[in-house]
Order: C-alpha cells, then structure tokens, then sequence
C-alpha cells in the first residue's frame, strides 16, 4: 500500500509537471517575441542633421538586429513636451526615451557641466572622446543619471561653433551681440559681453532672419546648414566655443528593466558603436558642410587671433571654476579634464 501511495504522488507530480511546462515555455516565448515600442522625443527638429543621421538612424538599427522586438519611435524637438523637460518626462516614466543637450540638465546632474563642454578647454575631438570612455567621464554622467532612475548614453563628440549676421574677431565684438546659447555657453558668451538666451530649436531660424538674435550656435556647420541658418548668417567663427559629447540619449531605466537580456544588451552595444562612428562621421562630414557653405552660400570662415584666444581663454577658466564648485563629482571632473589638458601641453 505504501508502494502504491509512493506511485500515486509521483504520477501527480509528473502529470502537473507536464501540464505545467508547456504553459511555462509558452510565457517564456510570448516574453521573447513581445515587441516594446517607446516614444523618443528627440531635442533636434526634424530639419536638424542628427535627427535623420542619430535619432533615426539608431532607431533603424535596433529595429533591425532584435528583429522588430523593440521599436523606437521618434518625436521631434517639443512634439510631446517642452525640450528642456524631457529628461523629467523620461524619468517619470511619460515617455521612455529621448535625445537632450547635457546643458539642459545642468540642476539635476551637475557633472553634465562638465559634459556639455568646458569652454575654450579641448583643441582636438579624440582628445574629447578619450576623457568621456577611457577616463571616466561618462562613468561619472551614468551614476548620476542613475539616481534619477535614468540610463545615460553620450550620442556623440563635436565642436560647437557660432555663426553669426556679422564678424567676431575680438573679445571687444562681443559687447552687445544678441546669441542664441544654452548652458555653460550661455554664461560664458555673457560674460564676455554678449546677450545670450536660451531658443529652442524651432525658434532659432525666425529669431535670427527678423534680427532678433545676431548669432547662435547649432552644433556646428552641419547643425547651422541643416537649420538654414546660412541664410541670414554669413560668418562662421572659429576656433569653436568648445568641442564636447553635446548630445546624449536618456532612458527610463523600469524600461529598460523590462527588456529581455538580449534586447538590452543590443541597445546598449548599438548606442556604444554608435558613439564611435557617428563622432567619426561627424568629422567628416563637418569639413565637407562648411567647405560647401563657404562656396554655395557665400559663408565667410572668420578666425579668431591668437592673441585674442589667450584674453578669451583666461574668461572661460573662469567658467571652469564656477562648474566645480557646483558638486564634488564636478570638481573631481574639472580637476581630471586639468591634468590632462596638462599631459598634452595644452594647459
């Protein structure tokens, strides 16, 4: 008897097993095949370069290699909120994911002073792209974000230049430019005399063709030939304000919990390789845009002379001071960008 009631729990067990794994092997493929769509609200109108060549073109990919599992789908410049709250709407979770100017969010994560450029600090792009993957930099952007419940991903490194309805040559040419800025550029073309404002992207374009701004900064000549600016700004200055990761992706992390391992894996190794070709892209692509601006719009490259960098340089220290005094991660960040500017005998 005792047999008997030994056998009779093991069938039990065995034919609930039985039952019980198909059902379990289904849940597990249904999670599988799940398609995740997320709405990416990018901070580039639909005119801007990096909306086609970064937003949608990242968007593609991921579409691509988890076989239509997740689906980006892409928002211009304030099509769901304001520009400058899509970092709070991606950490609320309204949306999961957008494109933003590290400038943006200079109170939450005060290290992203830090990324949206030291001025007049960087001469080179790969000196910039080094500081952000191989010294840390973007370690110290993804702990903060961190804490806010967001993943953080630096889109690509390039120089931000101004264009401008007339030349700059002088720290004195400054005095009384009206320039369309944002973040740590924004203080610092103020502190050299000039008006700066914040424009979101839409605006930039009317505010400069009817005079209410002289000048603005887009990126640089991709930016400002993507955005028509060429047509009412006829000077490009250099050297650029700064060269820095000036874009970057932000997601909601609950959304990227959910992902199966694979999905996420792919997200974050196609946002990685992307850094790297798109920066190297950029490059290009920006000797070629301001080439064809010189010849096709009549664009005048302006430099800025030595002598008058040095005055201009001893300004934006300045504002590298004020950005580590703002936390001790953005000390620890000025500090490190220091040194290295030394080790290549550039400070």
């Amino acid at each position: 008897m005792r047999i008997k009631g030994l056998l009779a729990v093991l069938f039990t067990t065995v034919l609930a097993f039985a039952v019980a794994l198909p059902a379990a092997m289904n849940d597990s493929a249904n999670a599988a095949d799940k398609v995740f769509k997320w709405k990416i609200q990018s901070h580039w109108p639909a005119s801007s370069s990096s909306y086609e060549d970064s937003l949608k073109k990242v968007a593609e990919e991921l579409k691509e290699k988890t076989d239509g599992r997740l689906i980006l789908e892409p928002y211009p410049a304030g099509s769901l909120v304001p520009a400058k709250e899509t970092f709070s709407a991606v950490k609320r979770g309204m949306i999961a994911g957008g494109t933003i100017s590290p400038g943006y969010v200079r109170n939450e994560i005060p290290v992203a002073g830090v990324a949206s450029g030291l001025p007049y600090a960087f001469k080179n792009v790969w000196e910039v792209a080094y500081f952000h993957k191989w010294m840390g930099l973007e370690k110290m952007l993804r702990e903060e974000a961190a804490e806010h419940g967001v993943y953080w991903s630096t889109d690509k490194v390039y120089p931000t230049e101004l264009v401008l309805t007339k030349p700059v040559k002088t720290r004195e040419d400054f005095k009384g430019l009206k320039l369309r800025s944002s973040g740590i550029l924004q203080k610092f073309l103020t502190k050299l005399g000039a008006a700066a404002s914040y424009l979101p992207g839409s605006e930039v374009y009317p505010a400069l063709s009817s005079g209410v701004v002289d000048g603005a900064h887009w990126g640089a000549a991709q930016g400002a030939y993507s955005m028509n600016l060429y047509e009412v700004c006829k000077y490009h200055m250099l050297p650029p304000l700064n060269i820095a990761g000036t874009d970057v992706w932000i997601f909601n992390q609950d959304a990227i919990d959910k992902l199966p391992d694979d999905i996420e894996n792919i997200l974050k190794t196609t946002l990685e390789t992307h850094f790297w070709e798109r920066t190297n892209q950029y490059q290009y692509l920006e000797a070629v845009t301001r080439a064809k601006a010189v010849k096709e719009k009549g664009v005048e490259v302006v430099h800025v002379p030595p002598e008058e960098q040095k005055e201009i340089r001893e300004v934006a220290m300045e504002m590298w001071e004020n950005e580590a005094e703002r936390n001790p991660e953005s000390k620890k960040a000025v500090e490190m960008a220091k040194e290295y500017l030394k080790a290549l005998g550039n400070l």
